[in-house]
């Protein structure tokens, strides 16, 4: 019987030796954590607008390459589109010239791009900040000859 309690005091010394160990890993591990959960969300949201620009832009050329589209038509088009899924207004150019002065079989480009620190759904982004988020479709413009 000694034995096995001796045996029991030495685990009882063990075990009150270890007491602020659960906090200190914690201490250690939660920061690494914490970082890389907010990288995901930031990278997740990244995606999500990215793929929400592409079908403006898409969008956005579809309507470009019809008879009568104008830029301003397209622009006013693109940002609605942007709205109705709760984003701010982008930046709608043309890099191939307004719809308006293409011929028929022209190809006709329009790119979107919002900076990511506008879309951000984390207060400070810390990985994509500085980032412009950019889309960009082409199509060709379909006029009566």
């Amino acid at each position: 019987m000694s034995k096995t309690n001796n045996l029991r005091g030495l685990f009882r010394l063990r075990r009150s030796d270890r007491r602020g160990t659960a906090a200190v890993e914690f201490a250690l591990v939660a920061p690494i954590f914490f970082m890389l959960v907010l990288g995901m969300i930031e990278v997740g949201r990244a995606v999500m607008v990215q793929q929400i620009l592409t079908n403006a832009s898409r969008e956005g050329a579809r309507r470009a390459v019809l008879d009568g589209a104008t830029a301003s038509d397209v622009q006013t088009f693109v940002n609605t589109y942007l709205a109705n899924t709760s984003l701010p207004a982008a930046t709608i150019t043309f890099p191939q010239g307004n719809p308006e002065s293409a011929t028929f079989g022209a190809p006709v480009e329009v790119r979107v791009s919002i900076p990511f620190s506008q879309v951000s759904w984390v207060p400070a982004p810390m990985y994509l900040g500085e980032q412009n988020l950019v889309a960009s479709s082409i199509m060709r413009r379909e006029t009566v000859q």
